[in-house]
């Protein structure tokens, strides 16, 4: 996305940025009604990386959806996702990006977040993980070794339970209750490589956090 650097607007788009993580450094355990802020924020005009060494998660559904919000220059604009949900999910060796380009007298600076022991999955100790409970992912690029248990593919979006502590669509969505849809009882993915728009929690617990600034882009979690 292109900007223009015009005097210190860049500065309260970075603020804007760093918001969010540091709210989740000061309080680990989210505690939110799921699927209560579906649709009801307007999405940053930035994507962020994620990878790990694994993603493990219960009660799997993915369907089709719209987020809307602004780019960097305060236009509007719109960004297919495929929205993944999960009951529970626990995540190994975890590290999130985001660059923030062109601020002033900097230049181009990455914030980098870290949590979960990468050898919690040898060492059995699920606490070491980090561990999420109702958690919807905005995605719009994966790349993964996926096994599913389970599977249902192609059923219809509206038809995806949300009962019983199980995810469906979230409420106010611009998903298409008669879209295409999928359903696993449980999902492994590993290898973990994703661009996200947003990502919901009724939980998300981040043992060993770590968050960091970087000037440029070297400490993106991967490059494409």
């Amino acid at each position: 996305m292109k900007s223009q650097v015009r005097g210190g607007t860049r500065w309260k788009r970075f603020a804007v940025v760093m918001v969010p993580s540091v709210a989740a450094t000061a309080a680990i355990g989210v505690g939110l009604a799921q699927g209560a802020l579906a649709a009801s924020f307007s999405i940053s005009g930035q994507e962020f990386k994620v990878r790990a060494d694994s993603l493990v998660g219960d009660d799997f559904v993915q369907y089709g959806s719209v987020d809307a919000g602004k780019d960097l220059e305060g236009k509007d604009f719109a960004a297919p996702v495929a929205v993944s949900g999960f009951s529970t999910a626990h995540i190994t060796n975890m590290c999130q990006s985001v660059v923030t380009p062109k601020i002033p007298f900097v230049g181009d600076v990455t914030l980098r977040l870290t949590a979960g022991d990468s050898d919690a999955a040898k060492k059995g100790t699920e606490s070491e993980q980090v561990y999420a409970e109702g958690i919807y992912l905005d995605v719009s690029d994966l790349k993964a070794d996926a096994e599913f248990t389970n599977i249902d593919i192609g059923v219809a979006a509206g038809s995806l339970p949300k009962a019983a502590g199980k995810p469906g669509i979230q409420p106010n969505t611009k998903a298409n209750p008669y879209g295409f849809g999928q359903r696993a009882d449980k999902a492994k993915l590993t290898d973990v490589r994703q661009k996200a728009w947003a990502t919901t929690a009724a939980t998300f617990k981040l043992p060993d956090l770590s968050l960091s600034l970087h000037r440029g882009t070297s400490a993106e979690c991967y490059k494409d």
